[in-house]
């Protein structure tokens, strides 16, 4: 009886080094769909899952909005992060709806300068990246307008040069003073892009 159970005590312990070794690493798959984010992490370690789940969720948002992280330092964030919670050398695998290793935004056009290309109000999905070329349309930064959808005009060095689409001319009158109304031209620093529109 007693060699039975060591029998059976040295399988099991066979079975879960094996299972183990062939499942593999310690991982976290992370989902972004330009809005939502949904993260699993799959270890045998004894750690708090969705705490970590939580905590990675919450820092792909604040890179979502944050115009200076690509994707290299975004997957170095994770990996602190996953390290805080005790998981060293983990395995870290990122979709999106556009693709694996991209970081898709949901953005909302706001006015009416990238007429007709754009509409007021029209929900874009952006690829959050600095590597533009010319006639891209790109969120940008700016210090002067604050946040804005142009297209990519000029670029020299890191020096980029947007315009708006709509190219009408208008004037009106704001306490007296005649304005002329027109789409923005301006010159960002490549830090300030928050991405390239793909889809529209």
């Amino acid at each position: 009886m007693a060699k039975k159970i060591i029998l059976a005590l040295v399988i099991l312990i066979l079975i879960i080094f094996f299972g183990i070794l062939f499942l593999g690493n310690d991982s976290v798959d992370i989902y972004i769909d330009g809005e939502n984010i949904t993260v699993e992490t799959t270890t045998f370690a004894d750690i708090d899952k969705k705490g970590l789940n939580q905590e990675i969720c919450d820092y792909t948002f604040e890179i979502m909005n944050d115009t200076t992280t690509d994707m290299a330092g975004y997957r170095n964030g994770v990996e602190d992060i996953c390290g805080y919670y005790g998981l060293e050398d983990v395995e870290i695998n990122i979709d999106t709806v556009i693709g694996p290793d991209y970081i898709p935004v949901i953005v909302t056009v706001d006015g009416t300068s990238m007429l007709p290309t754009l509409q007021d109000g029209q929900t874009v999905l952006l690829n959050k990246t600095h590597d533009i070329q010319v006639g891209d349309i790109v969120v940008a930064d700016s210090d002067e307008y604050g946040g804005i959808i142009k297209r990519v005009d000029q670029i020299d060095g890191d020096n980029v040069h947007l315009i708006s689409d709509n190219k009408n001319v208008s004037y009106e009158y704001i306490h007296g003073t005649l304005y002329e109304i027109k789409g923005i031209t301006t010159w960002v620093d490549i830090s300030d892009i928050g991405g390239v529109v793909i889809d529209y």
